[in-house]
């Protein structure tokens, strides 16, 4: 259930309500609006009485949501979320864009990497210290190391880091280097994780598993606020289809989808959406006229020496030519592109 305050109601009356979902053994979670405060309710196994809260001083209404997804629905809260991240934000006007290696490599590539995406106004910087991969002889990351390394090249460039969250034993050293925390698509499904990320209070991206539903991708998000953590940031990133072309297939339907769903703001991750770096610029482009609130773009100084996904990498110069045919689109949109980072 929803309980809508009224434009006038007063921190006393949104306390009241508060303490009566409380007393009937409820859980409230207060989700601000741009014009009222509404009071989502989560616990109940039935249906609650619309009664109990009708009469309050200062309840406009209490309506029923529909949706198994409550708190992350847009029944919950109509106006979109925007995430902030110090001067930086994810699901205004400015178009987010992440960007930076699948891994971090060594110190100078990452400090390097950082430096060149910085000057073209990049303000969030991604980067794999702790690599959950197919194999387990992969390349699995620099660990704490890689942390260190990228934490120092987005303080040197004025950027906010990215990076995943592989497992809940790790995750005191990522929360320490991070500004947002990235679910993989791998750990979508991984609910003990969702729990424990949800009784943070720091941003998470949560990537959409290869094989999960809108729906479910959904109540992963809904796992996360229903533990008090409203500050979730989707992300398509291609799901495994019959197609043997490309990595994945990237669902560009989700993003309208997702939109007309949820107040969250949708990312969507073109690199490993296709798996080739030749189709990055289209499908980004595309995917920002589909609505996509920021793109995130796997980058390496030279790809072909990368320890991971290089092949669906970005160099330099062709990332320069995507972030310029951005600025041309964005007017057609009503987006406006981030400024430079370096400085902020």
């Amino acid at each position: 259930m929803l309980v809508v305050m009224k434009a006038d109601a007063t921190s006393g009356d949104v306390d009241r309500v508060q303490e009566k979902i409380r007393l009937l053994g409820l859980v409230p979670h207060k989700i601000p609006g741009a014009e009222r405060v509404a009071i989502g309710i989560t616990g109940n196994r039935g249906g609650l009485d619309p009664d109990l809260f009708q009469s309050m001083t200062g309840v406009l209404e209490a309506v029923r949501v529909s949706k198994p997804f409550k708190l992350v629905s847009r029944e919950v809260k109509p106006d979109d979320s925007v995430i902030q991240c110090g001067t930086a934000s994810i699901g205004g006007p400015e178009l987010a864009v992440i960007a930076g290696p699948c891994s971090v490599e060594s110190r100078q590539q990452i400090i390097e990497t950082a430096e060149m995406l910085a000057e073209t106004g990049v303000r969030f910087l991604r980067g794999g210290a702790f690599k959950p991969r197919t194999s387990p002889y992969a390349f699995q990351g620099l660990k704490e190391q890689g942390l260190e390394y990228l934490r120092e090249a987005a303080d040197r460039t004025g950027m906010k880091v990215v990076t995943e969250v592989k497992d809940t034993e790790s995750l005191p050293e990522v929360l320490a280097a991070s500004d947002i925390l990235q679910v993989g698509a791998r750990n979508m499904f991984n609910f003990s994780l969702l729990e424990r990320l949800g009784d943070e209070r720091k941003p998470v991206l949560l990537k959409r598993s290869f094989a999960a539903t809108i729906e479910e991708w959904l109540m992963a998000a809904e796992y996360l606020a229903s533990r008090g953590n409203y500050e979730i940031i989707l992300c398509e990133r291609g799901i495994r289809t019959f197609e043997p072309s490309t990595r994945n297939t990237l669902d560009l339907n989700a993003v309208p989808l997702l939109k007309k769903l949820s107040h969250l703001p949708v990312l969507v991750d073109p690199s490993h959406g296709t798996g080739r770096w030749d189709l990055v610029i289209p499908m980004a482009q595309a995917a920002v006229v589909a609505g996509a609130d920021g793109l995130m773009i796997e980058v390496h100084l030279d790809p072909a020496s990368a320890l991971s996904d290089g092949y669906q990498s970005l160099r330099p110069e062709t990332f320069r030519t995507l972030m310029a045919r951005l600025h041309d689109l964005v007017p057609f949109v009503k987006r406006r592109m981030p400024v430079a980072a370096v400085g902020a």
